[in-house]
C-alpha cells in the first residue's frame, strides 16, 4: 500500500469498484436457443417443399426425403402451363394489388382527417370504423353474396377486389390514425405559411412521414388477401378467374398422384409472399417500432 492509499478515507477505499467479468444472462442464452429452434422448425417445411418440387415424381415417391439431384424444372412447367397457374397467378396479382392499393389510399385519407378533426361527428365516424374490427369478414359471406348477386358482381374480379378493399379499411384506419396523431400540428402550420394547400401538405409532408406505417398496413393486408380461399370460391364461377388458392385446390384434385407438380404449385403460391417480406423487412420493423423511442 502506498502513502497516497493510506491518506484516503476508509469509505473511499471500500467503495472502489471491483472489476468482474460480465456474465451472460441465462435467459438470453435460452431465448437465443428457442429462437433458433423456432427458425429451423419454420424453415424446414419450406426447404422440403422446394426440394420436392425439384425432383421427378417417381424419385419423390420412392424416397420422399431424398436430395434433388439432379434438379429438374419439369414440375414447374406442368403446373405453370397444364395447371393454368400462369392465369391464377395473374388473377391473384390483380385482385390483391388492386384491393391493397385502394384500401390503403382510402384508409390513409380517412385516418388523416380523423386524426386532425376535433368534431364529435367525426369521432362517431371513427367509432364506426373501429366497430368494423369486431366482425370477422367471413361471417358476412351470405349477405355479401346476396349483395353482389343483386348488383351483378358475381364472378367478377373487380367485385372481389372491392370487397377485399372495403374489409381492410377498418384495420388500416385504426393503425394509421394513431401514427398521424403522433405528428406535431406545427408541421401543417409551417406548410400553410409556405403557401401549401391542405392537399399538398397531406401528400408531400404528412404521408411521407408515416411511410413505414403505410407499408406495414399494406403488407399486413396483402398476405390474408393473397391466401384467402373462401371468397374466391364463393364469388367466382369461371375457372379462368380463379385465384391461386382456389386454382391450387383444383390442380390438386386433377393431379393427386403427381406430388412433385403439387409441390411446384405450392412454391409458386408461396414465393411472392417470401419475396415481399424480404424486400419490405426494414419498412415492417420501422412501422412496428415507430414511437417506441424518443
Amino acid at each position: 500500500m502506498t502513502a497516497l492509499d493510506t491518506e484516503r478515507p476508509a469509505d473511499v477505499q471500500r467503495s472502489a469498484p471491483v472489476r468482474r467479468g460480465k456474465a451472460k444472462p441465462v435467459g438470453g442464452v435460452v431465448g437465443s436457443i428457442a429462437l433458433w429452434v423456432y427458425a429451423i422448425g419454420a424453415l424446414l417445411p419450406l426447404v422440403l417443399m422446394v426440394s420436392s418440387s425439384l425432383r421427378p415424381n417417381g424419385d419423390l415417391v420412392k424416397d420422399p426425403l431424398g436430395a434433388p439431384w439432379p434438379p429438374t424444372l419439369d414440375s414447374y412447367k406442368t403446373a405453370w402451363t397444364d395447371g393454368s397457374f400462369a392465369t391464377y397467378f395473374v388473377n391473384s396479382l390483380l385482385v390483391t394489388c388492386g384491393a391493397v392499393l385502394l384500401s390503403t389510399a382510402v384508409a390513409t385519407m380517412a385516418a388523416y382527417g380523423l386524426a386532425r378533426s376535433r368534431s364529435r361527428l367525426l369521432g362517431a365516424v371513427e367509432s364506426l370504423f373501429m366497430s368494423g374490427l369486431m366482425l370477422p369478414i367471413h361471417l358476412a359471406i351470405l349477405p355479401i353474396f346476396y349483395l353482389f348477386d343483386g348488383v351483378g358482381l358475381i364472378d367478377s374480379r373487380l367485385g372481389l377486389a372491392l370487397m377485399y378493399a372495403a374489409s381492410g379499411v377498418p384495420f388500416s384506419v385504426f393503425v394509421l390514425t394513431t401514427f398521424f396523431r403522433q405528428l406535431p400540428e406545427e408541421l401543417e402550420e409551417a406548410a400553410a405559411l409556405d403557401g401549401a394547400s391542405p392537399w399538398q401538405t397531406f401528400v408531400r409532408i404528412m404521408v411521407p412521414m408515416v411511410k413505414p406505417a403505410v407499408a406495414t398496413v399494406a403488407i399486413f393486408r396483402f398476405v390474408p388477401i393473397w391466401n384467402d380461399f373462401l371468397f374466391p370460391l364463393v364469388l367466382l364461377r369461371d375457372d379462368s378467374k380463379y385465384t391461386l388458392p382456389v386454382g391450387l385446390t383444383t390442380f390438386f384434385g386433377e393431379n393427386e398422384a403427381n406430388y412433385s407438380a403439387i409441390f411446384a404449385g405450392l412454391v409458386i403460391t408461396t414465393v411472392p409472399l417470401i419475396v415481399l417480406f424480404l424486400l419490405a423487412t426494414k419498412q415492417i420493423v420501422a412501422g412496428l417500432t415507430a414511437g417506441m423511442s424518443k
